[in-house]
């Protein structure tokens, strides 16, 4: 059964609150669509915000970067940072130049990242990660070294100060603008996939012979990959 996570002063949606979902198992699915979150953080009162790939077990988040990077630095001091995963559905048209919005699914987690350090944790963390992105890839690749694994910073989030933000639906029209001879209505929008493209250049295992079948039949997301002759 799900559960609700709790809204904090910070996570609580206030603009639109109709909007707001505070259902775990809600704020998971929209999480695992996504390939891309941004994590907000400050600097010496300078903020900034950093796309991340990224990978989700249970009620953690995972993220890898440089070592020397400024967001894992920063991460290191136990800074206070803000995720946010954002997919778009639709452009939604109103009668009215004002009325007009978005359909979206969106989530904003908040808190303090923990670093993970023995190679079995970064190792772990990286198979997540891959595995978002790829199902069934980690199994087929070379595993990190332990020179690649001192070389990159690895962190997780607990995901239990976080809301969701959706909206769905028609465009709201004020009444007034619902004779106007104007088209309204939503553009509906998604990821559609293409064919893998194989690397020619080197390698002694490629070409479209050779494409693996978790590719060939890739759904995560309720995507699939379209390869010719498939």
């Amino acid at each position: 059964m799900s559960r609700e996570i709790p809204p904090t002063e910070r996570s609580k949606i206030k603009t639109n609150p109709v909007r707001a979902v505070y259902d775990a198992e809600s704020i998971r699915r929209i999480i695992d669509e996504s390939f891309v979150c941004h994590m907000g953080f400050a600097v010496n009162d300078q903020p900034f915000v950093i796309p991340v790939c990224y990978g989700r077990k249970e009620d953690r988040i995972y993220f890898h970067g440089a070592r020397g990077s400024r967001i894992f630095k920063t991460l290191k001091t136990g800074a206070e940072i803000c995720v946010t995963i954002s997919i778009l559905d639709g452009i939604v048209l109103a009668r009215s130049a004002f009325n007009h919005t978005i359909n979206y699914r969106s989530v904003v987690i908040f808190g303090k990242a923990h670093e993970l350090n023995s190679p079995g944790e970064k190792t772990d963390a990286l198979k997540i990660i891959t595995e978002h992105i790829i199902p069934g890839r980690w199994d087929d690749v070379r595993k990190p070294t332990e020179k690649e694994l001192h070389a990159t910073s690895l962190f997780s989030l607990k995901i239990n100060e976080a809301s969701a933000k959706i909206r769905t639906g028609p465009p709201l029209d004020d009444e007034d603008d619902l004779n106007l001879e104007v088209w309204a209505g939503v553009l509906p929008l998604k990821i559609i996939d293409g064919k893998p493209i194989a690397d020619i250049s080197k390698g002694k295992i490629n070409g479209e012979d050779h494409i693996p079948e978790y590719l060939k039949n890739y759904k995560n997301r309720g995507l699939k990959v379209s390869v010719k002759g498939k």
